[in-house]
């Protein structure tokens, strides 16, 4: 005969079992299906033009943790005719974003490759009146060298712009039954100069994300701010 002490604590076990089921996602969730990163964003927009490089990441050796984190990557410098200023960017999407599998942030890959971060802040870069996009600045420094980065991430339809961030809105996903994709955007300029430099970036950023497709936005910046944007007329 069971006595109810082993009746509450059975009665536990099997709500703990069903809380646990129900963390576990049944749904994926891209918000690139059929994309690929090199049709979403131009190559060339106002004065801006661009090639592609190859060196802006470590290399994607198979089977390594760069090569099942990231299934696309895309790096490319922008250059401008007006004043010869150079934007290198970085997109990185992984279609899977999991417990193991998350979406590495810069100011913990640069200190892997060498550089001291020197600043870091967040930061709301203005797409549009009122449609301001979730970001982070950061300052890194390697003997001879000085990169000052504005990047975000996006998780599914979240913009965590902290690590712990990311995990809170990779488990809100869990609980909503679903696995998120993810995509990280990193636009860097080297420069001395680093407050004219962060400047110059996040206005690079607001007119290379106007120049992108309205029906295209969402895989970059997430469906709110891309919806915002179509509101604010842009």
């Amino acid at each position: 005969m069971i006595d109810r002490r082993d009746f509450l604590i059975s009665g536990a076990c099997v709500g703990a079992a069903a809380a646990g089921a129900a963390l576990v996602p049944h749904r994926h969730l891209s918000l690139m299906p059929d994309l690929r990163l090199e049709d979403v964003v131009p190559t060339a927009f106002g004065a801006w033009t661009s090639h592609d490089v190859t060196d802006l990441v470590a290399p994607k050796v198979p089977g390594s943790l760069s090569s099942r984190l990231y299934d696309q990557t895309l790096e490319r410098i922008y250059q401008s005719s007006e004043d010869g200023t150079e934007v290198m960017m970085l997109l990185a999407h992984g279609d899977t974003q999991s417990s193991t599998l998350q979406l590495h942030r810069p100011e913990v890959c640069y200190p892997a490759f060498g550089f001291e971060i020197t600043g870091h802040r967040r930061l709301l870069v203005p797409l549009a009146p009122g449609v301001p996009l979730p970001a982070t600045a950061l300052i890194a420094d390697a003997p001879g060298r000085r990169e000052n980065i504005v990047y975000w991430t996006r998780l599914g339809g979240f913009l965590p712009t902290t690590e712990m961030e990311q995990r809170l809105d990779r488990i809100k996903a869990a609980v909503a039954g679903y696995v998120a994709d993810g995509l990280l955007a990193r636009f860097s300029i080297v420069s001395s100069e680093s407050e004219q430099a962060l400047g110059a970036a996040s206005n690079f950023v607001v007119n290379f994300i106007r120049a992108v497709p309205a029906r295209l936005r969402a895989p970059l910046v997430g469906p709110q701010v891309a919806g915002a944007l179509v509101r604010a007329g842009e």
